[in-house]
């Protein structure tokens, strides 16, 4: 049903019985991880390369939560290195529109 986001992660990390949590912690995810990738490009125009790897560093564990394998990847190869940055950003930030469709197609399932 989903393409990156996976409902057994989330239902595992945040409790399958715990439907109000659940809705809470997406939401959350939403707002500031989903919301702080998006913002990538400023700071690289900045040339704020430790915010930028900040960022990537501190999303990978969301990333583990909502089940995005691949875009946890992406993350973890701009934190290791900025050299392939335009194109790991421009998959990233693909990623980040589905993702965030999911999240929201995913918490109106559990409504």
């Amino acid at each position: 049903m989903y393409q990156l986001i996976s409902e057994q992660s989330i239902y595992h990390y945040f409790g399958e019985d715990e439907p109000e949590m659940i809705r809470e912690m997406v939401q959350i995810i939403l707002e500031t991880n989903i919301q702080d990738l998006k913002e990538l490009n400023d700071f690289y125009e900045q040339k704020d390369f430790n915010t930028i790897k900040k960022r990537c560093h501190k999303a990978k564990p969301t990333m583990i939560y909502i089940g995005a394998q691949k875009t946890r990847k992406i993350l973890e190869e701009i934190e290791k290195s900025l050299d392939d940055y335009q194109e790991l950003n421009e998959n990233l930030q693909a990623q980040l529109i589905q993702i965030e469709t999911e999240l929201h197609q995913f918490l109106e399932a559990i409504n």
